[in-house]
């Protein structure tokens, strides 16, 4: 293996600390791995990542090693793909994570188009409900809704969504229309979500002349995926929060309704995030501003 692909394959194991990872990732054996490393260790005179059975890490020759690599890899990148970007042959595998509705209702019916206009893409789409470790799990890049907490990762503010209040047809026929928070203390109930089992369940929430206020209200469901959410208030057995978009078919087929529109939550923001500002290749790029694109119909003005 030339030195530049022991480059690459160094940067993946120390970034996914794992050499079965690193493998699986690049789609090489294990020992593949194993020998790319010790001979890039041989060949520079150092070691570079101390190995237990749990885990890799790395050492501080490593570690300076790493930082200069990514230039290196992600300039090699761009010198590959600038004469293609003209014809539109941009090419590589794509790794992307974003929440399940997102990607079922916006991403997954959008991408023939997408697929088309970049035919040498190769798309990998995770979907989940809760914020990743995209270095642990090999993503290039994730969809964020709501307030970022990793201080780690590089942000691309999209804009925000806006959440409504719903209730099923059922629902209001068996415990009334509420019209103002004051109501939801009398007989009301909500299906509550929390991101996993032992989680702390999320408050309603609603604005308030500008300001932000809360209120505990009761729940016979907790649920931990926006699927489950949505077809909790669809059977009819409590009121959500959700971005329109989300639920838009099911208001337009009356199978859910809006209430207390003057009292909905603050809106939430959507980011496209990334861990390493350097590797923002060509084909991160092409995908940031289709996505960008995607979104904006559903953003607030």
């Amino acid at each position: 293996m030339d030195k530049f692909n022991q480059y690459r394959v160094f940067t993946q194991v120390a970034e996914m600390g794992s050499f079965i990872k690193a493998a699986n990732a690049l789609g090489i054996p294990r020992a593949s791995i194993s020998a790319a490393i010790q001979q890039l260790e041989l060949g520079i005179g150092t070691r570079l990542l101390h190995r237990t059975t749990r885990q890799v890490q790395l050492t501080a020759d490593g570690m300076l090693l790493l930082e200069r690599v990514r230039s290196l890899l992600a300039d090699a990148e761009d010198i590959d793909q600038l004469f293609h970007v003209r014809q539109s042959k941009i090419s590589g595998r794509l790794c992307v994570d974003a929440p399940s509705r997102i990607g079922r209702r916006l991403i997954a019916p959008a991408l023939p188009g997408f697929l088309r206009a970049y035919p040498r893409l190769e798309l990998i789409l995770s979907s989940s409900d809760r914020a990743i470790d995209m270095v642990q799990e090999g993503v290039d890049c994730a969809v964020r809704v709501g307030t970022l907490q990793d201080s780690s990762i590089v942000a691309r503010p999209l804009g925000h969504i806006a959440l409504i209040n719903c209730a099923s047809p059922g629902y209001v026929r068996e415990h009334g229309v509420p019209t103002t928070p004051d109501d939801l203390s009398k007989g009301h109930w909500t299906v509550g979500y929390a991101s996993g089992t032992a989680a702390k369940e999320s408050p309603w929430e609603y604005l308030d002349a500008g300001r932000k206020r809360s209120l505990s209200i009761p729940s016979r469901v907790i649920v931990n995926n926006a699927e489950n959410y949505i077809a909790c208030c669809v059977a009819g057995v409590g009121l959500i929060q959700i971005p329109r978009f989300d639920v838009q078919h099911l208001l337009d087929s009356g199978e859910l309704i809006e209430v207390m529109p003057e009292f909905r939550a603050a809106s939430m923001p959507v980011s496209l995030v990334f861990s390493h500002r350097k590797q923002l290749s060509r084909r991160l790029n092409v995908f940031f501003d289709w996505f960008e694109a995607l979104m904006r119909p559903h953003l607030e003005p």
